[in-house]
């Protein structure tokens, strides 16, 4: 190949390039600028699919595009609402989000309570059969998350039915740390949420947040012991639609979470979830 024809088919790609990241940056700026687009991230089950199912429709017959981004973490959903990447998220509880705040140093707020979802404990590989879990053997291996505020909710519900004691007063701090006694002597295995129902073959016990049981083909109806609803604190865990500060009275922010509140979305939840997910409002 002659070096002019070299240099023309290389200007050109360089070109192409150039105009595809100049197109991609405009569509992010018009999604991000757009008055009546939303661009939301969520967990996969259940908040994407309330998103796509219901809330969708009704934006729509106002005249909005919602726009939804799946993440199976609990960290880049709320990093990309801090940087405008996304104008909201829809994923996590209060505690979570004022404990990401104080941690991350990041400035979220919640505009709406959607929902509630109780914590699981569900009977792994290595307890076959189980059905209390008063009977879990002597060192028995029990899979928690990681994350503050969720292992505390773990740990919490343990105390509840009698497996551990907790230093008296700690419940939504509580750590592997503030049990003062475990008769069973059970050995705590800390993981990401998303691992938990992945977990589960190789332990005796995983406690499991909502939305990762539901993801991993688990309902509460299966778990061999639930988060109570009148439970201390449990007004904590309502999953909320989270902005950045001083975005929380634009219009389509309003017009998302008076979706999201809507009758329509207490039905779907009711109808599709049977008790894994309860609607607040």
């Amino acid at each position: 190949m002659k070096k002019s024809l070299v240099v023309k088919v290389i200007t050109l790609a360089l070109i192409v390039c150039a105009l595809t990241s100049l197109a991609l940056a405009a569509t992010a700026c018009s999604n991000k600028d757009d008055p009546y687009t939303i661009v939301i991230g969520a967990s996969p089950t259940p908040h994407a699919e309330i998103l796509k199912d219901v809330v969708a429709d009704i934006l729509k017959e106002q005249g909005y595009t919602l726009k939804v981004r799946e993440y199976n973490d609990y960290v880049l959903p709320n990093t990309a609402v801090e940087s405008g990447e996304l104008d909201a998220n829809y994923f996590q509880h209060k505690l979570y989000l004022s404990d990401f705040n104080a941690q991350r140093g990041t400035h979220l707020v919640a505009v709406a309570d959607v929902h509630y979802e109780p914590f699981g404990a569900y009977v792994g590989g290595k307890a076959t059969g189980l059905t209390s879990l008063a009977d879990l053997p002597e060192g028995a291996i029990v899979s928690i998350p990681n994350d503050g505020t969720n292992e505390a909710r773990a740990l919490y519900l343990l105390a509840q039915s009698g497996l551990i004691t907790l230093k008296d007063g700690v419940t939504t701090t509580a750590t592997k740390l503030d049990i003062v006694s475990n008769p069973k002597n059970l050995v705590f295995r800390e993981l990401e949420a998303a691992q938990l129902p992945k977990s589960l073959p190789d332990v005796h016990v995983a406690v499991i947040n909502g939305n990762y049981a539901l993801a991993g083909g688990l309902t509460i109806a299966n778990a061999i012991a639930a988060e109570r609803s009148d439970a201390e604190g449990v007004d904590n865990y309502i999953n909320v639609i989270a902005v950045k500060e001083g975005n929380q009275d634009k219009p389509k922010i309003k017009a998302l979470a008076e979706a999201l509140k809507s009758d329509a979305v207490r039905e779907y939840i009711i109808n599709k979830y049977s008790g894994a997910v309860k609607p607040v409002q």
